[in-house]
């Protein structure tokens, strides 16, 4: 992500490229949180694309997002808003602060347009990610009666914490979170926490969903506001397990899944520099199994079921497919890293045009 016009992001990228990729990533999150709100985000704003959708009672603006895990301490809120975003999400926030998995961690696959991390929810603790999300001023940026952007919350467990309390550590989350959120979602897919995924399984999903649904109950009742609920899953699912995790979100009133998280899978880097380097592998790789997660889901929750689409979205086409696999919304990440800000308006345009079409 640069701090330059869209359109020079060609220029700049190889600048960026020329750092370690955490580095990198520090430097461009620490450029954007000193000129958000500043005449110099002009350097990276642009206008909205209006593509308003409903979804889980929500408006959102248009249907691009940015996924959780690239501002994982919430500090840049409206520095992506200022780029068109349609919806944010940040974290994954734990309840504890972390410093996450050893450095090195971050790793550049640029013949396929692909990372590997294994960060492991490295942030700087609840209370400082609810510090950074109270002092964001999108939601008071709004002009000409334009709905602001939507921020989605996203939570974890931290790794210190045994998978048995991990129930624990999601809820002292969601109690944190839920005043400030427009949507949360429930991150049971990182590969970089261990044990983290065991929580797709079908007893230990139902038991956390099932925690997780009585305390939203509990914390509407006190606030008067209901917020909706997001389930994150992998795409190292099979259709069976897509068919439990599926019903376990219906009969808990989860009101959205994010489908997908990063990869484990190699195949399609086998041989490439740091192929084999432990983590979750995102970007193009990512894009197939994503999108057969996408459409196993639809099928398997019907039609009216929210859906977010996330994983190998580098262009327009891209987030077309997704749509077209059965997402109703979607996110990008590793696109935003190799393509620049100039992606997210491309692929919202594109879609307007192709509800427009249809």
């Amino acid at each position: 992500m640069p701090l330059l016009p869209s359109s020079l992001y060609g220029l700049a990228r190889p600048f960026l490229f020329g750092f370690d990729p955490e580095h990198a990533h520090e430097l461009t999150l620490d450029g954007l949180a000193r000129t958000q709100n500043t005449p110099l985000a002009c350097a990276y704003a642009a206008p909205r694309v209006d593509d308003p959708v409903t979804l889980a009672g929500l408006e959102f603006p248009n249907r691009v997002g940015l996924a959780a895990g690239l501002d994982k301490n919430a500090r840049c809120i409206d520095a992506f808003a200022a780029m068109g975003f349609g919806f944010v999400e940040v974290g994954t926030v734990t309840p504890k602060a972390q410093p996450g998995n050893p450095k090195p961690r971050m790793f550049r696959l640029p013949q396929r347009d692909a990372l590997i991390n294994r960060l492991g929810f490295n942030n700087e603790g609840l209370d400082a990610f609810l510090a950074n999300v109270q002092k964001a001023r999108f939601r008071r940026s709004g002009s000409g009666g334009r709905k602001p952007m939507l921020l989605g919350l996203n939570i974890g467990k931290n790794a210190a914490t045994p998978i048995e309390k991990a129930v624990d550590d999601y809820l002292a989350c969601l109690d944190g979170v839920y005043p400030h959120a427009d949507y949360v979602t429930i991150n049971i897919s990182s590969p970089n926490t261990a044990n983290l995924r065991t929580l797709q399984s079908d007893e230990a999903l139902d038991a956390l969903l099932g925690a997780i649904a009585e305390r939203r109950h509990a914390l509407a009742e006190r606030s008067h506001r209901r917020v909706p609920l997001f389930v994150k899953i992998a795409p190292d699912l099979d259709e069976g397990q897509v068919a439990v995790i599926a019903a376990t979100l219906q009969r808990h009133g989860m009101d959205g899944v994010i489908a997908t998280n990063t990869t484990l899978a190699r195949d399609a880097v086998a041989g490439l520099p740091h192929a084999n380097e432990a983590g979750g592998l995102s970007g193009a790789p990512v894009r197939e199994a994503s999108n057969r997660v996408v459409s196993q889901l639809r099928a398997a929750l019907g039609p009216a079921f929210p859906i977010i689409g996330v994983g190998g979205i580098l262009s327009a086409a891209d987030a077309r497919t997704k749509i077209a696999a059965g997402a109703d919304v979607v996110q990008i990440y590793t696109g935003l890293i190799y393509r620049g800000p100039a992606l997210v308006r491309e692929a919202a345009q594109a879609l307007l045009q192709s509800r427009s079409a249809a």
